[in-house]
């Protein structure tokens, strides 16, 4: 159960559960920022309320643009919302800007801000601030922008962008990353002429999607991705389905259970995003996928698992860019799986908000799993785990990770630290005191969504 700022879990006895998961994270930040460029008001539904998609929107404000809050989540913030957009004609933000802990809002808000007549600055928490901003202050600055980084660590936040017209470039992404591409994206849409990104693997086609839903044209043929300069958003009607990042924690809850049932209804299918049910398929779960409809370019759907004995794996080169925040919670089902897993090509995980790779094996080594540590990932040998007291460093994704291993660990488990949830998924502690408790009705895991009176 939730304690204070920690997570205290004991090992469950059943498992059998029918939950909704709030908004895609990914998503939600960039329904924000081009429902904010668009010409006129766009309806957004299925906001996530986190802090960082918060900060984003905060962001968006700050340079203009108006929101109305419909419906929110009680104690956290909107879920639904009008936007009245700004027709690509932004204003000077009185202030930094504040991104809070998230790499995603600071570095898609750099690309949409180094076109600008006017300068602004980023800044964010220490965790942030410590983060590499070079992969797109690189390109940004071959296409004109001037960027400075003014962290403590070199190439870091805060980021100070300068008044800049920019020049389309065909940018050669080193290493896949659909931030990069993002970033370089949205700047094209303010240079005149076209703007390529070729990615040297498929990463999560949020940005494009989105683009398309409100009417921006983009060309793809094979890796690269163009837009062409100066085109302007159309206000639209937009629903955000359920993340499934936030759903894979407690697909892996189900999934190294045998017997164990989980539906997770309403959430998003996009191909990109969808490894993590395919991995845990191939450990030995059993995966219904139930695609319901397409939301504006944006597959959802419900998915049930039924859970069994899992089997180790390894993860291909190709899957990893596509589940890399979903590494923490695999790693868990690593452990509790018969044989070896092995996770290679990961380097990436070593500048999320903590090192996650270390992160991730000094709490699976606190809880008796045998591991080995690599520069650019792990192999865990699975068996069993036991209760112990394990710290979060600061990272949502490595706190919601360990409260699920605590479902399935011999004695108590305690998670410390674990505010930093707040900035992924609101909520997750209601649900989680749920699963603890082994109840079953649909209204333990509702999450509390309000209307807002004007």
């Amino acid at each position: 159960m939730s304690e204070g700022e920690a997570f205290q879990v004991r090992p469950i006895g059943t498992f059998d559960v029918d939950l909704e998961v709030p908004g895609d994270k990914s998503i939600s930040h960039r329904a924000a920022m081009i429902a904010g460029l668009a010409r006129g008001t766009s309806s957004i539904t299925g906001f996530l309320p986190s802090e960082d998609c918060l900060n984003t929107l905060g962001a968006m404000q700050a340079c203009g643009v108006k929101c109305r809050v419909l419906e929110e989540m009680e104690g956290f913030g909107p879920t639904s919302l009008e936007i009245e957009g700004r027709a690509m004609a932004l204003s000077a933000p009185s202030a930094p800007i504040d991104c809070g802990n998230s790499g995603t809002g600071m570095r898609l808000l750099a690309g949409l801000l180094a076109g600008q007549a006017f300068g602004s600055e980023l800044f964010g928490d220490a965790s942030l601030s410590g983060r590499p901003m070079g992969r797109i202050t690189g390109p940004l600055g071959e296409m004109g922008a001037r960027i400075d980084a003014l962290g403590d660590k070199e190439g870091c936040a805060p980021l100070r962008i300068h008044p800049s017209s920019l020049q389309p470039i065909r940018y050669e992404l080193p290493v896949a990353s659909a931030q990069v591409k993002s970033a370089v994206l949205l700047a094209g849409l303010f240079c005149d002429g076209v703007t390529t990104a070729v990615q040297p693997a498929t990463t999560r086609d949020h940005t494009e999607r989105m683009f398309e839903a409100f009417g921006v044209r983009i060309t793809e043929e094979g890796n690269a991705i163009s837009i062409e300069g100066r085109q302007v958003p159309e206000g639209r009607e937009f629903h955000v389905p359920g993340d499934i990042s936030s759903a894979a924690f407690w697909v892996v809850a189900a999934a190294v259970r045998p017997g164990a049932r989980l539906v997770v209804r309403r959430v998003g299918l996009n191909p990109t995003r969808t490894a993590i049910l395919d991995v845990i398929e191939r450990m030995g779960a059993t995966v219904i996928r139930r695609p319901v409809a397409s939301a504006v370019g944006e597959a959802y759907g419900d998915v049930e698992i039924h859970g069994a004995r899992l089997k180790g794996t390894e993860l291909r080169r190709e899957e990893i860019p596509n589940l890399i925040d979903e590494i923490p919670v695999l790693a868990v089902a690593a452990a509790l799986s018969e044989g070896t897993t092995t996770i290679r090509n990961a380097r990436e995980l070593r500048v999320k908000e903590t090192d996650r790779i270390a992160t991730t094996l000094e709490n699976l080594r606190a809880m008796g799993a045998d591991v080995t540590e690599f520069e650019d990932g792990m192999e865990i040998r699975g068996g069993a785990l036991r209760g112990a007291e394990v710290r979060s460093y600061g990272d949502h994704r490595i706190a919601m990770a360990f409260a699920i291993a605590g479902l399935s660990a011999e004695g108590e488990t305690r998670v410390l630290d674990t505010a930093c949830v707040r900035t992924s998924y609101p909520g997750f502690s209601q649900q989680l005191d749920a699963v603890v408790a082994e109840r079953r009705g649909a209204e333990s895991f509702a999450l509390p969504i309000v209307p807002v009176v004007s």
